[in-house]
């Protein structure tokens, strides 16, 4: 479950940024599902919410459409988890990587190579 200020807006940005399909959604939770079946639940929790870190594996192709998202949208993001590269992305690790925040304020990263 991820912790949002508003859960269908939070599924909307996961949904549309890397593209996960939309999943039936019950209760308090908007729902999304992931190519490889891993749902995501966003739910409005009644206590101030504390940033997480998110990392999200994605292919190259995906990598290149998310980050046109991203500036499209104007999403301040940056290359470093210490915010001191922005407008730019990373080449550590073998792959690229980039990270910014999601609506909920949640520290997100997208990289296309594992950690080794």
């Amino acid at each position: 479950m991820i912790a949002s200020t508003d859960r269908h807006e939070s599924a909307r940005f996961y949904r549309d940024l890397i593209e996960a399909a939309e999943a039936a959604s019950w209760g308090p939770f908007s729902n999304i599902t992931l190519d490889d079946g891993v749902m995501l639940q966003f739910a409005e929790p009644p206590v101030t919410i504390q940033m997480q870190h998110y990392a999200f594996l994605v292919d190259d192709e995906l990598f290149d459409r998310a980050y046109s998202r991203l500036i499209d949208w104007g999403v301040t993001h940056w290359a470093d988890p210490q915010m001191t590269r922005p407008g730019d992305t990373n080449t550590e690790h073998g792959g690229r990587g980039v990270y910014f925040k999601d609506p909920a304020g949640h520290a997100i990263e997208l990289i296309t190579q594992p950690y080794l």
